[in-house]
């Protein structure tokens, strides 16, 4: 029940009409019994100082931030975590003793939470794409002790980049995706994952492609696990096209919900809510849609 003493914790990005937070975080809220209610406010380039400024002064106790704000935020913010410091995004806030933002990512942990229960040590993985989310998902693999791992990208300048983010922790093998080793690489690797936006649901894409093209995905195997951080179509092209070949295959919807719940541990100094909870509010949500 929604009073005239209730909070809000919000999503601020552009666009953010299309995201499911709002429905698996008023789920977890209403678990604990909080009197706090979760909503998206669209927020352009311009307004995001104003916004966040002025969010600080009334009765809202933290933030997700998603594209394109992940790392303009970080001079609006006084404390930063180490992993947001160095994946260089920022995708969780809330306010300090001294009413400031303080920021932390918990993307990594929601990453690797569907990747736990599978033995990963030394097995070579190959990461889709150069954009934010692959640092994310970089150090996810790099926390797992992958072996191997291979960075395959369009933009050879954000490849580049990406690599020497992660000199000091790894050595990555980085190729542009008309490179004939690509082929290789997905023939021999135990992971793949896309981190590309190819095959997600918008009113512009198109859905049933595959990243970099059919050709790319010949030398696909029965072993290869497949995880593919879109959530939207459920499944995607690519995981439809993954299964026929035998592969495992991961959605992002798991990884969509564990960010959420180290966000709400986050704001509410530790609290947790059951996997299920969010989960079973999603299901439920697009089974209805």
């Amino acid at each position: 029940m929604i009073s005239s003493k209730t909070s809000f914790i919000a999503l601020i990005g552009n666009p953010v009409s299309h995201s499911l937070s709002p429905i698996m975080q008023n789920a977890a809220l209403q678990y604990l019994g909080l009197d706090l209610i979760y909503i998206a406010i669209p927020c352009k380039d311009e307004d995001l100082e104003l916004v966040l400024n002025s969010l600080k002064k009334i009765n809202c106790k933290g933030l997700n931030i998603t594209i394109p704000h992940k790392e303009k935020v970080f001079k609006l913010c006084s404390e930063i975590s180490p992993v947001a410091s160095k994946l260089k995004a920022i995708n969780t806030l809330k306010l300090n003793s001294e009413k400031e933002w303080s920021a932390t990512n918990t993307d990594v942990e929601g990453f690797i939470y569907p990747l736990k229960t599978l033995n990963l040590t030394e097995k070579q993985s190959v990461v889709l794409g150069s954009g934010g989310a692959a640092r994310s998902v970089i150090q996810g693999l790099i926390n797992l002790n992958l072996s191997k791992i291979s960075v395959v990208a369009r933009n050879k300048s954000s490849l580049d980049e990406l690599i020497k983010n992660f000199e000091n922790q790894i050595k990555l093998q980085g190729l542009l995706n008309n490179d004939n080793q690509a082929q290789n690489l997905i023939e021999e690797a135990d992971l793949v994952v896309n981190t590309t936006p190819v095959g997600m649901k918008t009113a512009k894409n198109e859905m049933n492609i595959l990243p970099y093209g059919e050709s790319f995905w010949r030398s696909l195997n029965s072993k290869t696990i497949v995880y593919d951080l879109i959530y939207n179509p459920a499944p995607t092209h690519l995981l439809k096209f993954s299964a026929n070949k035998g592969c495992t295959t991961i959605d992002g919807l798991q990884m969509l919900i564990a960010q959420g719940l180290k966000s709400l541990s986050f704001w509410t100094n530790g609290l947790e809510v059951p996997f299920n909870i969010m989960n079973d509010s999603l299901k439920n949500y697009l089974k209805n849609k």
